[in-house]
């Protein structure tokens, strides 16, 4: 976050969407209030009752605005690293504006300290601004796939709008007219904004570099452009036509490009419309309504809990101060010193070309074990530092039994997704999986457990280079690893 006033510093700095260094510590929850939904788009199905579903649009408890706030108060209470409440669905939150409102005026006075965000698709947002002001809404996200009316015809069949259901271009133009109207509303107020982008091969993914020039010059914070959810057991038209998602490959090749113009976010995880947790985890199966009713929550309850998030808010904070003084410190300019199997080497890492990596994270440590984790973060290590490009999500190859199931299917599964990435970092992995991650080509390594993340990135990356693993490889190579 360097390079950025005071002011928005104190906005994102624990926001977990906002900050790509605040998801490592900071929880989030989505509060389902918003039923009703005022266009349609190709990739979304809005279904209720689908826990094991993982996207947006699903949810399996609808709430009020009073069951929300409780559920709130609940979730807040358990886990003090929440930091961010934001209505996202399963409609459009700006569709049910009773609702939203209600459910932010009521939180806004029992717990002051966590954010209150809302994402939306624009078509109702410029009259909304300000009542999101109002209520000190500091965060607004607003998924714009297109400023041509032409694209937007490919991607939504209708909106309803002004009491009538409009199609094709015309209705594209209305909802890029208010989207973009909105866009300049919200960052007039000194709103930040967090534009998310949905990658459809052959329709706008050419299209989003255009998208992305026009939302920075306007003066949107972020721009988050995301894959395409489109299997067809979902139930959308883009599922059940066939329309394929973007590549890994193709998805950071977009996110590079647009990246010249505009902040890009790289941790986004899609969530669902009801999402408890840190980014990368659901929690919400320990809050479901039945259990959140039987909680007694009075005045002392919530003050002893927002008195936890503070004090762990402050940890927190002292933490990442020391880290950043240690980042500071003074280096010998091109030379680091690491340790390669026990052994110490110094190595010129002035030279030395990218490494895509795959990491088994938790709270921003190497702190899962390989057949635990249900997604591995992958970064991108170079001279300049390690970066994070993206996750990819897996199925549980261990259920921390004596045996590992069905394991030998998930676990090619799991390769296939890591494809691209030379080495994977964890605490821990089996001689099974090392063998087979070996001979597709990727480096397991487990000696980098409970360490920062990006540190372990560079320390493998650095150990790479000292052992002469990363000189310039040839096009065929280069091609695979693309």
């Amino acid at each position: 976050m360097s390079g950025l006033s005071e002011e928005i510093r104190r906005k994102v700095e624990d926001h977990p969407c906002y900050s790509e260094q605040a998801h490592h510590h900071f929880a989030r929850m989505h509060a389902a209030v918003a039923p009703a939904c005022n266009i349609q788009c190709h990739y979304c199905n809005r279904k209720y009752d689908c826990a094991n579903e993982s996207r947006p649009g699903v949810v399996s408890e609808l709430l009020t605005p009073e069951q929300a706030v409780k559920k709130t108060l609940a979730v807040a209470a358990a886990i003090p690293q929440m930091s961010v409440l934001g209505i996202a669905g399963p409609g459009d939150p700006l569709a049910n504006p009773e609702r939203t409102f209600a459910t932010f005026r009521e939180l806004a006075q029992k717990a002051p300290d966590i954010k209150l965000c809302v994402s939306t698709n624009g078509l109702a947002l410029p009259d909304s601004v300000e009542e999101l002001a109002k209520h000190n809404i500091d965060h607004v996200t607003i998924t714009i796939n297109c400023v041509d009316p032409e694209v937007g015809a490919k991607i939504y069949p209708w909106i309803f709008w002004k009491g009538e259901r409009i199609r094709g271009i015309e209705a594209a133009r209305i909802l890029i007219e208010q989207q973009q109207k909105g866009l300049e509303m919200l960052v007039a107020r000194g709103i930040l904004v967090k534009v998310n982008s949905v990658m459809i091969p052959g329709v706008n993914d050419e299209h989003l570099k255009e998208v992305s020039k026009v939302v920075k010059a306007k003066g949107a914070f972020l721009h988050n452009v995301m894959p395409l959810i489109a299997e067809a057991e979902h139930g959308t038209f883009y599922g059940i036509m066939g329309q394929r998602s973007p590549s890994p490959a193709e998805l950071k090749n977009l996110q590079d490009t647009c990246e010249g113009d505009m902040n890009m976010m790289r941790h986004c995880r899609q969530c669902r419309a009801d999402a408890v947790g840190l980014l990368g985890e659901d929690r919400g199966a320990e809050f479901t309504m039945d259990k959140v009713e039987a909680m007694e929550m009075d005045d002392a309850f919530l003050a002893e809990a927002m008195a936890k998030r503070k004090a762990l808010r402050e940890q927190i904070a002292a933490e990442n101060e020391a880290k950043k003084a240690k980042a500071h410190a003074p280096q010998p300019a091109g030379v680091a010193v690491v340790t390669i199997h026990r052994r110490t080497a110094t190595a010129d890492f002035s030279q030395g070309r990218p490494v895509l990596m795959a990491v088994a994270a938790k709270n921003g440590m190497v702190a899962e074990h390989f057949g635990h984790a249900r997604e591995f973060l992958v970064y991108e290590a170079t001279a300049a530092g390690a970066k994070l490009i993206g996750h990819r999500k897996t199925d549980l190859y261990c259920d921390g039994g004596d045996t590992c199931g069905d394991g030998e299917s998930v676990l090619a599964k799991t390769i296939k997704a890591l494809e691209g990435c030379e080495a994977v970092l964890c605490s821990k992995i089996g001689y099974e999986p090392w063998g087979e991650l070996e001979a597709a080509g990727i480096r397991p390594n487990g000696e980098h457990a409970m360490e920062a993340v990006e540190d372990a990135v560079m320390a493998v990356w650095h150990e790479m280079l000292a052992a002469g693993l990363l000189n310039p490889k040839t096009t065929a190579e280069a091609k695979r690893c693309a």
